[in-house]
């Protein structure tokens, strides 16, 4: 748990340099596995928030700086709700 945490914590101060699997060890922390994986793309249900899905893509071993600000907004909602 305390991984998650400083991933997220990286992820908030700079989400245009994050590794591409320290992302996705944070979405399945908190979305469970993700429904397609094996390919450059790995895409999460998340029932919350409207669309209901997360992509997450691999450039070059990078994820995408919109896509890690997606992950922490549906993250900040989930926790919202608890």
């Amino acid at each position: 748990m305390a991984d998650i945490q400083k991933i997220l914590a990286k992820m908030r101060l700079s989400p245009f340099n994050v590794r591409f699997g320290d992302v996705c060890r944070v979405c399945d922390h908190y979305f469970g596995e993700a429904r397609q994986k094996g390919t450059s793309h790995r895409i999460y249900k998340v029932s919350w928030i409207y669309p209901p899905l997360i992509n997450v893509q691999n450039f070059k071993g990078k994820a995408k700086d919109y896509q890690v600000r997606q992950i922490l907004d549906a993250i900040d909602k989930l926790e919202e709700e608890k």
